[in-house]
Formats: C-alpha cells, sequence, structure tokens
C-alpha cells in the first residue's frame, strides 16, 4: 500500500501542473474565441462551414489584427490617427486618466528600454530582524529621492510583492544601505513567493557572500 500511495503522489504531481495549464489555456482560448468570432463575417468564419467549432480560430485573428494595428501605427499616417484618437480622449474626464494609467502600465512593462524589476532584493520588513524579498523598482532620481535625501541617506524605490499573488504589494522608498541585493533572478524570485518558499532556487555562494558584505558594510555605516 505504500508503494502505490508513492506512485499515486508522483503521478499527481506530473499529471497536475500538466492539467491545470492545459485547463488555463483552453479557458484563455476560448475567452478570447467568444469575443473575436461573433465579429467576423460568417463567410470567413471555418465555423459556419464545419459541423464542429475550431477552437482558437479567433485567437489567431486578434493577432493578426493587433499585429496590423501595430503597423500601421508605426508609420506617420497610423501616428496621426492614434495622436488624434489620443487627444479626443484627453477631452474626456475619467476616461482620461483611466487611459493614460494604463497606457503608461503597459508602455513600462512591455518596453526593452525599462528597468522593471531587474534585481532582487531583501529589506528588513515588517520590524527588524524578520526580512523579506523585495523588487527593486527604479534606482532614478524623482522628487521623492530628492525630499528624502535631506534627512536620510540616498534612497530608492522597491517593490515588495505579496504572498501568493505578486502583482500585489507595497511600494516603498528605503536607504540604499538597509538594501541587499540578491544574485537570484527575478523569475526565481517570483516562483519563490508564489510558492510560499516551496520552490527555493538553487542555493548560491556568492548570495550569501553578497548579503554577508552588505550586511556589513551597513553596520560599519551605522557606527
Amino acid at each position: 500500500m505504500m508503494r502505490i500511495r508513492n506512485y499515486f503522489l508522483t503521478g499527481f504531481v506530473v499529471c497536475a501542473p500538466l492539467a491545470i495549464t492545459a485547463y488555463i489555456a483552453w479557458s484563455f482560448v476560448g475567452w478570447v474565441d467568444s469575443w473575436v468570432k461573433p465579429y467576423i463575417p460568417a463567410r470567413y468564419n471555418p465555423d459556419y462551414y464545419l459541423p464542429f467549432a475550431v477552437p482558437g480560430f479567433g485567437l489567431i485573428v486578434a493577432l493578426i489584427i493587433i499585429t496590423m494595428v501595430g503597423f500601421l501605427t508605426a508609420n506617420f499616417i497610423g501616428r496621426s490617427i492614434v495622436s488624434y484618437g489620443e487627444s479626443l480622449l484627453d477631452r474626456t474626464p475619467l476616461v482620461r486618466s483611466l487611459y493614460k494609467a494604463l497606457k503608461q502600465i503597459f508602455e513600462t512593462v512591455l518596453s526593452n528600454k525599462s528597468e522593471v524589476f531587474k534585481k532582487v532584493a531583501l529589506i528588513e520588513y515588517p520590524r527588524r530582524g524578520l526580512w523579506s524579498i523585495v523588487f527593486v523598482s527604479s534606482e532614478r532620481q524623482s522628487e521623492v529621492n530628492h525630499r528624502l535625501e535631506e534627512p536620510a541617506s540616498e534612497t530608492i524605490a522597491v517593490f515588495l510583492p505579496s504572498t501568493p499573488n505578486p502583482t500585489t504589494g507595497f511600494l516603498m522608498y528605503v536607504p540604499r544601505t538597509d538594501v541587499i541585493e540578491l544574485s537570484m533572478s527575478v523569475e526565481e524570485a517570483a516562483k519563490l513567493i508564489i510558492s510560499a518558499g516551496l520552490v527555493t532556487p538553487d542555493y548560491q555562494k556568492k548570495t550569501a557572500e553578497l548579503a554577508k558584505a552588505a550586511k556589513a558594510e551597513r553596520l560599519s555605516a551605522a557606527e
């Protein structure tokens, strides 16, 4: 019975992630199809000629349309149309603020030049002696950094994610001397946070050396 139990658990560990991934992917495809297919003319829709629905056709059409919009936006005429549309949105209350916020978020996340979450670090939170994983959001100088440099030392912006949903959390400005940078990647830190510490990245001696060096530097600066 113990051997059968071990076989079952091993099979469950293998099958459960595959089943959940397939379910999420299938649900996403069906969701996109339900939005796009009603707007496709019947003569261009393969579902009109076949006795069954073709899954993923709406997703393919959506990808083609998004690519074409990007291609048209890249030229002068497309940029003029987009600028005119944005000028109309700027005159609309409520919608203007929502559009600008969403556009800035997408441009920041998808831009190759962005510096979004390239470093993982540790800070003492919520009290001294307790450590939390954070992502370094930005090291650029802003009004917040300038205001805080007067009573304190140089500060940087960090994002403290929540477990198990790392998309929510807190934005904090902390002194650079209180931040201990880690060598683990952002993906490894995200897995660690989502799994609540169950999935840990391979331990590297370099991580411990960096943490000790940063802690010693902070203690010497405090003295």
